[in-house]
Formats: structure tokens, C-alpha cells, sequence
């Protein structure tokens, strides 16, 4: 499970299909994968009805954890850049706030379409 507490992935880069085969047996009915980003060890997956953050464990990371996040519990997020948004040159960060669970945050390599991420996210919050 995220440590809710210093939760946080870190340099996260566009990862299509990386996590396809791991993830497909956890998805319900009318479930599909929207996008899907992968670090050094950890991974998170996101679909039209959760994230799904993947925390690889031990030396080998063969031991994973997913933590399966419903967008029904986002109470709040927040991006920061070091850039501008529109340029995409900048690493990015998301701060998803959970109710009754805190705060996640993924920090997103440059040229990451982080507005996508944001408009997936409102669609099925707001």
C-alpha cells in the first residue's frame, strides 16, 4: 500500500502497455486503461474509473504492490511546473489529495502531456 504519508512516485515516463498483463485481471466490466507510465521500479496506471499505482518491492522487484485509487475519493489536485504547462519542457508534478487517505504525489518526466492527465482526472471527479 502508498505510504500516504510521504507517498510519492518519482519521474514517471509515457509507458504504453507496460503493465497491460498485471493490471487486466484486477479491471472490471467496461474498465479500460487510459494512460499508463512507468519509473525505474514503480509504475502507475490510469483508467476511466481509477489510478492503479504500482510499487515494485525488494531487491529484484518481483514483489509488487497495487494500490487501487477510485477517482470517487479525490477530493482535490494540484500540478506545479518549473516551466510553462503548454511547453512541456519541464518536469511536472500531480498531487492527488484522497478522502480518508491523503496525499499521492507523481513527479512526471518533460514532455509528458500532464493537461491529458488533468482532463482525464476532472472527467470523472467533477
Amino acid at each position: 500500500m502508498i505510504d500516504f504519508k510521504n507517498g510519492a512516485v518519482f519521474k514517471l515516463k509515457s509507458s504504453p502497455n507496460a503493465y497491460d498483463r498485471e493490471v487486466f485481471p484486477f479491471l472490471i466490466e467496461g474498465e479500460v486503461i487510459t494512460d499508463t507510465f512507468k519509473s525505474v521500479r514503480d509504475g502507475v496506471v490510469f483508467t476511466n474509473k481509477r489510478i492503479i499505482a504500482i510499487n515494485s518491492q525488494g531487491l529484484t522487484g518481483t514483489k509488487k504492490d497495487f494500490s487501487s485509487l477510485p477517482y470517487s475519493k479525490i477530493q482535490a489536485f494540484s500540478v506545479e511546473t518549473a516551466g510553462l504547462i503548454e511547453s512541456g519542457i519541464a518536469d511536472t508534478e500531480l498531487e492527488i489529495y484522497f478522502s480518508g487517505l491523503g496525499r499521492v504525489k507523481f513527479e512526471f518526466n518533460k514532455g509528458i502531456d500532464i493537461k491529458g492527465i488533468c482532463k482525464t482526472i476532472s472527467t470523472y471527479v467533477l
